[in-house]
């Protein structure tokens, strides 16, 4: 099975529920397996360690992670039209990945939540693509013909997944929400088997 790396951070567990359905429609496709990864929190305090090992959810992700996938989905809570701190400082310590080049050439998608329907989920979208530009990778997005992308009337955009999770970050992720996680995910596994063929054949 080939690995597609499902990369994110998640402060009130909005985006690991999307990371969960961006799983499957990974897992949806023959051949591709996902592999489901975060990041530890950062604190101000230089004292401040995580344990090597979170204490509930997925493992934290490490470099080889990003090196033995086949594509990359990344997401982020959205902090001010950014990305957040922790994914940012992760995504800072690739450059020894960026000098291999270990991951041009790879398919890469994004997702995010915020708490209002205009809380710049489309700008923390695009602040996560352009670290993976410099890597070289093929970004996805969600193309209009996936219907619940002009049904919706909650989040889902062109450049990516996302979601409206409310002023106190509980609400529910709606269907049309769902749908497009699982469809980017199917997307991006798709991209990456392709991908891979074109290489074998090459």
């Amino acid at each position: 099975m080939a690995d597609i790396l499902v990369l994110y951070y998640s402060r009130y567990g909005a985006v690991a529920d999307m990371a969960y359905h961006i799983a499957r429609g990974v897992n949806s496709v023959e051949g591709i397996d996902a592999r489901l990864r975060t990041v530890p929190a950062i604190s101000a305090v230089c004292e401040a360690t995580a344990d090597a090992i979170p204490t509930r959810g997925d493992p934290y992700a490490s470099v080889d992670d990003l090196q033995q996938c086949v594509g990359l989905a990344l997401g982020s809570p959205t902090r001010f039209g950014n990305m957040a701190a922790p994914l940012k400082y992760f995504i800072d310590s690739t450059g020894p990945i960026w000098l291999s080049g270990s991951l041009a050439g790879k398919p890469a998608a994004v997702f995010t939540s915020s708490a209002s329907m205009h809380g710049g989920q489309e700008t923390t979208l695009l602040s996560m693509i352009l670290p993976l530009l410099h890597h070289g990778m093929h970004i996805l997005g969600l193309p209009y013909t996936e219907t619940a992308l002009r049904d919706t009337h909650s989040g889902g955009t062109p450049y990516g997944a996302s979601h409206v999770a409310g002023a106190n970050s509980n609400a529910r992720l709606s269907e049309h929400e769902k749908t497009l996680c699982t469809a980017l995910g199917k997307r991006l596994a798709s991209a990456a088997k392709a991908l891979a063929a074109q290489r074998n054949e090459s």
